[in-house]
């Protein structure tokens, strides 16, 4: 069984007892700022391991109650699987709870479980009152059948059940996508003395792997995942689901901020105006104008903009999806499907929220018409339904389509005919684009191997495969591999991969001492020292010397006798020469050293080596020529 990574979130009123309770949870205090500790409120995330066994890993996060503190509260929530909505059974539900339940409905957590807290504060008969409060609050919200668990954080009552409660609640829900491309919503930057820039964040989808090349978004700069940790603990991976603090080289914490994005790979959309369908709060206090300034919280990302209308001028209350569009100050990194919330800067409200329908807006007529064409994209065309289906599967089989689409087999047929949709193997079907960003990604993976590894005649192909398999189905990356050989983009040599414009050479500071070497070697003929001598005696580092030797003998530049002894490829060739010229079609040793000049040091070894290229073979005693 695959291990399932999930984060949870507790959200609710400020002092409602969310931090308490996430320690009680966890055994872990997520207040760690100054601020906190003095004011006793959270003021940033607060993260803690709750449960791991060998099926599946659950992390908190402890989002900020206070209305000040929304920003982090969306950014927070947004990313996570479950939320634990507390509420405090001396308060009951506040203000900020009920804004909270809207913002959680609208970045669509479909998970929830109540836990009334401080249940110590109060009389056994009110418990039932706050209950009864609570659920008339939850009518029509995400929580309205969620279980309630009644908890008090420091005498433990019922924290045992809400743990259970929340494993087995997640035990049977699908985790996110691990097998899509990485994407990490950044919402810390900070660092570390000796080790350098850090970020965290929850990995939204994707795997990322210790070593990988990754690309900070929108601001495209290239950076490498040098460390990673899961919850403080080194890690080589990290999952969709999970929290992961990414140690990156080859950028400064200055060039990072909070609404980044952290990608590996760039078909992820950059963009300031998108397409949108949008619910409004029910108790909105203040009238929405066209162009209205808004606040757009996306991922963790929080951008200013305005909210464009194409069939009113105003809006106040409305019940059901409104089709509109963002045009923002700032780009941001979306893909259709994504959550937002949308909030009025002054005087600060939460307007509503909803989910992208096209990260690549246009300007648009204002009328229904326009409108009209938002519905088509809501809904998505035939082509629009099999795209997003292989974006987010990267292929899929005839049958597979039909469960993901919904669209019925001749309709999926008709479609499937058009040129950005590929057929490989026969059987499954990927996006052209999909193929042509991949082998963009080998490339990548192939140029950066190369750099590292100058004189290896590339990547075994096994292992290139195995790199990105947990991103993409291995019989894609198969077909796509074979493709770039057959075309011309790569190539291979026995089970390696390389791009076709790379040969394995010296690296330049090594060229000169190599070549010298070399000369020496030759200059020395048949009676030669251990190469490791003569690569010392150039001044070659004891580091790099057996990846010179298997570049050497690999490019036909030395042959080895043993695996001490090589003479230079000229030398071993003209000693054959010599050899099959001075004797007949069999020879003994004897022959052999007399027609050569060597020595039974060099002259074992020498014919051994015949023997295993193939050249000769032994009988008893003697050795006859194959050829």
């Amino acid at each position: 069984m695959t291990k399932r990574y999930f984060t949870i979130g507790m959200a609710g009123h400020i002092d409602h007892g969310k931090t308490s309770l996430t320690k009680a949870l966890t055994n872990v205090d997520t207040d760690r700022l100054k601020e906190e500790k003095e004011r006793q409120i959270s003021i940033e995330l607060g993260f803690a391991p709750l449960y791991e066994d060998d099926e599946i890993q659950i992390s908190v996060v402890d989002v900020p109650g206070h209305e000040r503190f929304i920003r982090q509260m969306i950014a927070g929530v947004a990313g996570i699987d479950l939320v634990v909505l507390v509420v405090a059974a001396d308060e009951g539900v506040m203000p900020q709870t009920r804004e909270h339940l809207d913002i959680l409905g609208f970045l669509g957590i479909r998970s929830g479980i109540i836990a009334i807290t401080k249940i110590d504060r109060v009389e056994e008969e009110f418990i039932d009152l706050v209950k009864d409060d609570i659920l008339g609050e939850l009518e029509g919200t995400v929580f309205e059948n969620s279980p309630f668990m009644l908890v008090d954080s420091l005498s433990h009552k019922g924290i045992d059940g809400l743990k259970s409660l929340i494993i087995d609640t997640l035990k049977q829900q699908e985790m996110r996508d691990a097998k899509g491309a990485f994407r990490l919503p950044i919402d810390q930057v900070f660092t570390v003395k000796g080790q350098g820039t850090v970020v965290r964040g929850t990995v939204y989808e994707g795997t990322v792997e210790e070593g990988q090349l990754l690309t900070v978004m929108p601001k495209g700069l290239e950076v490498r995942a040098r460390q990673l940790q899961v919850h403080h603990k080194p890690a080589v991976e990290a999952f969709a689901g999970q929290r992961a603090a990414i140690n990156l080289s080859g950028v400064s914490k200055e060039d990072l901020e909070r609404g980044q994005v952290l990608v590996s790979s760039e078909h992820f959309i950059v963009t300031d105006t998108i397409d949108v369908a949008i619910r409004v709060v029910e108790d909105l206090d203040h009238l929405v104008k066209q162009r209205t300034p808004i606040k757009c919280h996306i991922g963790t990302a929080e951008v200013m903009g305005r909210i464009v209308f194409f069939d009113r001028n105003e809006l106040k209350e409305e019940n059901g999806e409104i089709l509109c569009q963002l045009r923002l100050e700032d780009e941001i990194v979306t893909k259709r499907g994504d959550r937002f919330i949308v909030r009025r800067p002054s005087p600060q409200e939460t307007i509503g929220g909803g989910w992208v329908i096209d990260p690549r807006g246009r300007k648009y007529r204002f009328g229904q018409q326009t409108v009209e064409e938002l519905e088509k994209k809501r809904v998505g065309t035939p082509v629009e339904r099999i795209t997003a289906a292989l974006y987010e599967a990267k292929s899929l089989s005839l049958p597979e389509l039909i469960k993901q689409t919904a669209l019925d087999e001749d309709t999926l047929k008709q479609n499937l005919s058009s040129n950005q949709f590929v057929l490989f193997n026969g059987k499954e079907y990927t996006l052209l684009i999909l193929i042509e960003m991949i082998q963009q990604e080998i490339a990548y993976r192939l140029n950066d191997y190369h750099q590292q590894n100058p004189m290896r005649p590339g990547l075994n192909k096994a292992e290139l495969i195995q790199g990105l398999q947990k991103q993409y189905p291995k019989m894609l990356l198969e077909y796509i591999v074979e493709q770039g050989i057959a075309s011309g983009v790569f190539d291979r040599k026995d089970q390696f991969v390389r791009l076709h414009d790379f040969k394995p050479h010296v690296p330049k500071n090594w060229e000169k001492r190599t070549e010298n070497m070399l000369l020496q070697l030759k200059q020395d003929g048949l009676k030669v020292q251990y190469l490791n001598d003569y690569i010392k005696n150039a001044g070659i580092p004891d580091t790099i010397a057996p990846e010179l030797t298997r570049y050497l003998e690999a490019e036909g530049l030395v042959r080895p006798l043993d695996d001490q002894y090589y003479w230079h490829d000229d030398i071993f060739t003209e000693a054959v020469d010599k050899l099959r010229s001075h004797t007949g079609p069999e020879f003994e040793v004897g022959q052999a050293k007399e027609a050569v000049d060597l020595s039974r040091k060099y002259m074992i070894p020498f014919l051994e080596r015949l023997d295993a290229i193939g050249l000769t073979r032994r009988v008893e005693n003697k050795r006859i020529w194959k050829n």
